[in-house]
């Protein structure tokens, strides 16, 4: 056995708890090196005779990512302690791994093993529960219903009538999202993700002018507060975007350091490496990618921290929001965010906190900082496979399963998962305008772990290429929508609703293909049911086999048809199928 790809860690996503006494456990191995794994495990203050008493329980081999084999159990820790080490087993040897290196045979004192001192309840990973269930809807609110013209910004163009530009305005409001809100329910949505809805300057409002003030263009307080009321009215959670890592160029602190330089109170709001202030293409100052526009906040400084905490409490104590999605999140400080945790969960316990990271986000996510960051690695993955051809799907299954064992399975059923958003091309456009292949990609979406979200006119066909032109104006014109799609997504959405299997309860698996790019997919599992979720990366029929002949219930496919054992799906074709344990 190669002992060197051999790795366990007793934290993160090698050992979690599930609840109070249950420890989900996980190793690592060369792929296709080990056949067996079994866990040696015990209290470790329980002996007889001199020895320590330990059981031993199987792992199951949960999947592989094309370099390393996953193994996995669930252990009942009675007694709260736990200490553990692994028997693995190949065709030719066998070898014990603990946390002091590799034996040939069990040592026999318990201090050689991994530990997991005691299970505190309190130390779960804890998100709100409701997020399981919830479908998101990401709104730019300039873009999608302008109902109140009185409130419209100057210069303000006629709803989609030219191409959205990085400096132009439509008029889009909180009225007209109340105005639309029947269209969300009608397609199973049950969450709003509005971009900024403060004071700022640009149409995308990530440059802060007042974070405590709504953008006039978009409406006053009391059309947020019926906004909001109408949305819960409906079991429709709304979530705002903060930016915290950054001010805009506007921001009256700014302003006045700008003004009056080493003079200025809010000098040390900001990171300025020498006055007076230049701006331009490198300012001296730090500013989010070199933006002068967007000069970064200072999180360690007090006043900016009392400032931004209040803010974080003040539009859910005054409005009742349900999430705050954190732009940059990875570009500020940590202490910070388990000071904003602390703060904003005293305000509301079961309010959401997703953070913008593109990366490995294990850090931010040991249950002291967010409760999920957006899972970019899952766009990048489903767009390579089904829109760009860049990778077969025996590399995209490996490519998820490394994105799904790099964190507990706790962790992952909050993650927000999105294929498109206002700063990525449209999804139709990605797909180069086939339905086929675009109704895969929500296939995917809307059955994977975590919680799904959808951009706003997505759902409808609408098309753009990268930033602004994916921030068009929404086509309220039903004349114009792609039925097939919108019907689509509202039978997905349904049907998550209706099969808690596709809404992070049970367990998963994934479906490895048999060639490159044959039919892949994951299975979803509980004690008593099974869901398959079946898709064909090609333009020509693909046969996959099943376990064994079931009595199969086909949820909702394409046109796939099963006889015996054997699947045959269409090309760029889908199956989501039953069947009871």
């Amino acid at each position: 056995m190669e002992k060197t790809a051999i790795f366990h860690r007793s934290t993160d996503n090698f050992a979690y708890l599930l609840n109070d006494q249950t420890l989900q456990i996980r190793l690592k191995t060369k792929q296709q090196d080990v056949k067996t794994v079994s866990l040696i495990m015990g209290d470790p203050y329980i002996w007889s005779n001199g020895k320590w008493q330990y059981s031993e329980l199987p792992m199951n081999l949960v999947g592989n990512d094309g370099l390393f084999d996953y193994w996995e159990t669930e252990v009942f820790a009675a007694t709260n302690r736990l200490r553990y080490g692994f028997k693995l087993n190949s065709s030719t040897e066998e070898i014990i791994y603990t946390e002091k290196g590799f034996y040939d045979s069990i040592p026999v004192d318990s201090d050689y093993y991994f530990c997991f001192p005691y299970l505190h309840e309190n130390e779960q990973f804890q998100a709100p529960e409701w997020v399981k269930d919830t479908v998101w809807y990401q709104i730019f609110p300039e873009r999608f219903g302008n109902a109140d013209p009185t409130i419209n910004p100057e210069n303000v163009k006629a709803w989609g009538s030219e191409p959205p530009a990085v400096d132009n305005f439509f008029g889009g409001d909180f009225a007209g999202v109340t105005e639309h809100l029947d269209h969300l329910t009608d397609i199973g949505v049950n969450g709003i993700y509005f971009t900024p809805v403060f004071k700022a300057y640009s149409n995308h409002k990530y440059d802060t002018i007042d974070y405590m003030e709504l953008d006039p263009q978009f409406g006053d307080t009391d059309a947020l507060k019926e906004l909001i009321a109408q949305c819960h009215n409906r079991g429709i959670k709304v979530m705002l975007d903060a930016v915290f890592n950054h001010s805009g160029y506007y921001f009256p602190p700014f302003q006045d350091v700008l003004e009056n330089g080493e003079n200025s109170p809010y000098k040390d709001w900001f990171h300025i490496h020498d006055f007076p202030v230049v701006g331009g293409e490198k300012p001296n100052y730090e500013a989010f990618g070199f933006v002068e526009s967007m000069p970064k906040l200072n999180t360690a400084n007090s006043a900016v921290k009392k400032y931004l905490l209040d803010v974080g409490t003040y539009w859910i104590e005054e409005f009742d929001i349900d999430g705050w999605r954190l732009d940059v999140a990875n570009e500020v400080d940590q202490p910070f965010w388990r000071e904003f945790r602390k703060i904003v969960k005293n305000a509301k316990p079961d309010i959401y906190i997703l953070g913008e990271i593109w990366h490995d986000s294990m850090p931010w996510l040991r249950g002291d900082q967010f409760d999920a960051v957006m899972n970019y690695p899952f766009k990048t993955n489903v767009l390579n496979l089904l829109a760009n051809n860049s990778i077969t799907s025996k590399q995209f299954v490996e490519n998820m399963s490394k994105v799904y064992y790099s964190y507990p399975k706790t962790v992952f059923d909050y993650t927000f998962n999105l294929v498109g958003s206002h700063d990525t091309p449209r999804i139709l456009t990605e797909c180069e305008g086939d339905i086929k292949k675009t109704k895969q990609v929500f296939t995917i979406l809307l059955t994977f772990m975590g919680t799904p979200c959808i951009y706003y006119g997505d759902e409808i066909g609408l098309t753009g290429t990268q930033d602004p032109g994916c921030r068009k104006c929404m086509d309220w014109d039903e004349g114009n929508h792609q039925l097939e799609l919108k019907n689509h997504i509202r039978t997905l959405n349904a049907l998550r609703k209706k099969e808690k299997l596709l809404a992070n309860e049970g367990s998963v698996i994934f479906l490895h293909p048999t060639e490159a790019n044959g039919i892949f997919g994951y299975k979803k599992f509980s004690a008593n049911k099974t869901i398959l979720v079946l898709l064909n990366p090609i333009s020509s029929n693909q046969k996959f086999s099943l376990d064994k002949s079931e009595n199969y219930n086909i949820l909702y496919s394409s046109n796939i048809v099963i006889e015996g054992n054997q699947v045959n799906i269409e090309p760029n074709g889908f199956g989501i199928i039953e069947y009871n344990v």
